[in-house]
């Protein structure tokens, strides 16, 4: 077996989870076996747990993935229920928004306004039932409103 470092193991197993379907550790450790590569079932699970892999069920099967393979159509599908569910009212206000929620709920749905990266939001900024959406500059306030509202109502 070949002596490879733990970073270069780290990259081939990111490098495995983004091109394919990794189901186990098992089945990653086999994989580093036939590259060569002398790894346990434990330090692959600490590998993994370094990348910030997870499993996620997707067609039917479970996988490990990356952070950044979570798909935008998860976060905005994410993102519809939770406004609609949560947010009671979205008031423009000059380069800004401001969404009203229910106590404890801006937290949620300003995490969801942030992973389903809308281009012309540049942020956002959560208390116990407000949060303020900074929209980069040049954005169309109108038009980000009409978007978050058509994305309330399942449009």
């Amino acid at each position: 077996m070949t002596p490879v470092g733990k970073t270069q193991r780290q990259l081939m197993i990111a490098d495995w989870l983004r091109s394919g379907r990794v189901g186990s550790q098992e089945e990653l450790v086999a994989r580093l076996s036939l590259a060569g590569i002398a790894a346990t079932q434990a330090t692959v699970s600490r590998d993994l747990l370094e990348l910030g892999a997870f499993k996620l069920k997707r067609d039917g099967s479970i996988r490990y993935v990356m952070p950044d393979q979570i798909e935008a159509d998860h976060a905005a599908a994410k993102l519809d229920r939770l406004l609609a569910e949560w947010v009671d009212t979205i008031i423009p206000c000059g380069n800004m928004l401001v969404l009203k929620t229910p106590p404890g709920s801006a937290n949620l749905v300003a995490n969801a306004l942030d992973a389903a990266r809308i281009d012309a939001i540049a942020g956002t900024l959560a208390g116990d039932d407000t949060i303020f959406v900074a929209l980069v500059d040049g954005a169309d306030n109108a038009a980000v409103v009409d978007l978050l509202h058509r994305k309330r109502a399942g449009a």
